[in-house]
């Protein structure tokens, strides 16, 4: 281009208008912790909405380990999609969803008792006072069952000040 012509053409208004809106639209600052950005009530895939990452609730129950649960097998409950391994595990919980349904949502209990939903492992848990209870790590699995009703006790005052932070 000749220096005559980009004289003529000079800085072009489009151009600089739609830089400075991309400029804008840049985030400022540092960006929240992964377990801040969790806005769910009940934990959930986010691309696929299975709850305990499809793991079949009444299995943990019945079996005594967790198992994967089958598409055939489904029920819609809390926002969450629920997979059994069988047909017999879907009626249990579609009859007592509170009995079978992971304690707090599926959060690490001893992250509720802090004030902080820590999202609960499916593959480490624990069954206490006929309830399930997901756990963030082992380690936090091991401290609640040394004294699940110091850390229940302290989670079910903090629940209801959490569930107000998460989504519906």
């Amino acid at each position: 281009m000749t220096a005559q012509r980009q004289e003529r053409n000079g800085l072009r208004p489009g151009f600089a208008t739609i830089g400075l809106a991309a400029l804008l639209m840049l985030p400022v600052g540092a960006t929240q912790p992964a377990q801040a950005t969790t806005t769910e009530r009940v934990v959930v895939d986010r691309h696929s909405g299975l709850a305990i990452d499809g793991f079949d609730p009444v299995a943990y129950f019945t079996d005594h380990a967790p198992r994967r649960g089958d598409a055939e097998f489904e029920v819609a409950s809390s926002g969450a999609i629920w997979r059994f391994a069988n047909s017999s595990n879907r009626a249990a919980f579609a009859a007592r969803p509170d009995i079978y349904a992971p304690q707090f949502g599926g959060y690490d209990p001893v992250g509720v008792s802090r004030g902080v939903p820590l999202q609960g492992n499916a593959l480490v848990w624990l069954v206490s006072g006929q309830r399930l209870y997901l756990f963030s790590t082992e380690q936090d699995r091991d401290v609640f069952a040394a004294d699940p009703e110091r850390y229940l006790r302290e989670a079910r005052r903090q629940w209801p000040a959490l569930l107000t932070t998460l989504a519906k």
